[in-house]
């Protein structure tokens, strides 16, 4: 219930750059080169091509007119390729790998848009005489580039609930050639799923979460090669990288009907707290199910009206742990004292004393998960307020994939 929220950063990394490969085969006297060009021109006996012996047919480069997006493929007929090197204006390459039988090489990368490449092949007849052909092609530049938003943060430590979140600037249409660049790593083989949400913000994102809590210590990595990825809603432009770690085994779990939180590690209790939850009867009741600490956000301003509550009010509030995007805390609450262990009275949120509020904010860490029960609740956290995938059951979960 405040009036900014916590920012998501991006994780910036450079793109990068593919490497070069070249791979030996036999030989080749025609070349067609089959890429993601938008503007392309076949060339007969292109400039720069070397023919071999005295009486070695020069090469033939064609360059099909296609789109950013695609691998490039280069043929041979009449021989084998030798060598293939596809180079950026920048001096990046594109790695790639010739086929079986030596005809025809595929880069392992797409091409890029807004891109010009030099393609230059080396082919081998039958009779050994090589030749080596030149060309080059340019893809037009995106109308709309899509970028992301990662989280958790960059080398983190994060509570056992918290999920990997990708959310989107621009639309997602291509949801399945999204998802195909999504590479998750875990130290110990945990189970896991991607599934499509859409945020608080209205906006397109894709969570990957373990089956179960994550165990203590794993370490969780995201490979995202989007660079030439059309999403549908916009073309990327970079690749993503990021990485954090589970820490301790912690939750919390609160009882509105019994008005008490109860902070467990390694599932013993270590801390009890008397609380007030959210006032029965109307929009002040709060959410029940799973939801996922997600920021410790100390001494903010909330008001009502940011909500949509009737009767405003306008607070400086202490301790303040964000669980929902929809304004959901627990927070210390000291004009509540009555209240605490007694009623639900509170707007919302999960209020308790000062004191209490200091020592459980120290206690807690972003992830953590909040395992709220009780009767006069809104209903259970939806998947996009916050993290609330935790709520919808393993098959289910797996099912929101656009790979399933």
């Amino acid at each position: 219930m405040r009036t900014s929220h916590p920012t998501r950063a991006p994780l910036p990394e450079g793109p990068r750059l593919p490497g070069r490969a070249s791979r030996p085969a036999l030989a080749a006297v025609a070349l067609a080169v089959s890429l993601t060009a938008c503007s392309a021109q076949a060339a007969e006996n292109p400039a720069g091509s070397r023919p071999g012996a005295a009486g070695a047919s020069p090469a033939k480069v064609a360059v099909a007119a296609k789109s950013a997006g695609s691998p490039v493929v280069v043929t041979a007929s009449g021989g084998t390729l030798t060598d293939v090197r596809v180079v950026d204006a920048e001096g990046g390459t594109l790695k790639g790998r010739t086929g079986a039988g030596g005809t025809s090489w595929t880069s392992d990368r797409k091409a890029l848009p807004g891109t010009t490449y030099t393609v230059e092949a080396t082919s081998r007849t039958a009779d050994g005489k090589e030749s080596t052909a030149r060309s080059s092609f340019a893809t037009p530049a995106p109308e709309k580039v899509n970028k992301l938003t990662l989280a958790p943060g960059k080398n983190t430590t994060v509570g056992i609930g918290h999920p990997l979140s990708v959310v989107f600037d621009l639309p997602v249409t291509r949801k399945a050639d999204v998802e195909k660049q999504l590479k998750v790593h875990t130290s110990n083989g945990t189970e896991g799923s991607w599934g499509w949400v859409k945020d608080h913000s209205g906006r397109d994102r894709v969570d990957w979460r373990p089956k179960e809590y994550w165990k203590p210590g794993t370490e969780v990595t995201l490979e995202a090669d989007l660079n030439g990825t059309d999403s549908g809603g916009g073309w990327f432009v970079r690749d993503y990288r990021t990485g954090f770690t589970v820490g301790a085994a912690q939750v919390v779990k609160v009882d509105l009907d019994a008005h008490r939180l109860v902070l467990e590690r390694d599932g013993k209790a270590v801390r009890t707290i008397p609380v007030s939850g959210g006032t029965p009867g109307g929009d002040k009741r709060s959410w029940r199910g799973t939801a996922v600490l997600m920021a410790k956000e100390g001494t903010i301003n909330m008001n009502s009206e940011t909500v949509g509550l009737g009767d405003a009010y306008d607070k400086m509030v202490d301790y303040s742990m964000r669980l929902t995007w929809s304004g959901m805390y627990a927070h210390a609450a000291p004009w509540n004292a009555a209240y605490f262990g007694k009623a639900n009275r509170s707007s919302g949120c999960i209020g308790m004393s000062n004191e209490d509020a200091a020592d459980f904010y120290a206690a807690v860490h972003v992830g953590d998960p909040f395992e709220i029960k009780g009767r006069e609740t809104k209903g259970e956290v939806a998947e996009g307020n916050g993290y609330g995938a935790w709520n919808i059951g393993w098959e289910d979960w797996k099912a929101k994939s656009a790979l399933r």
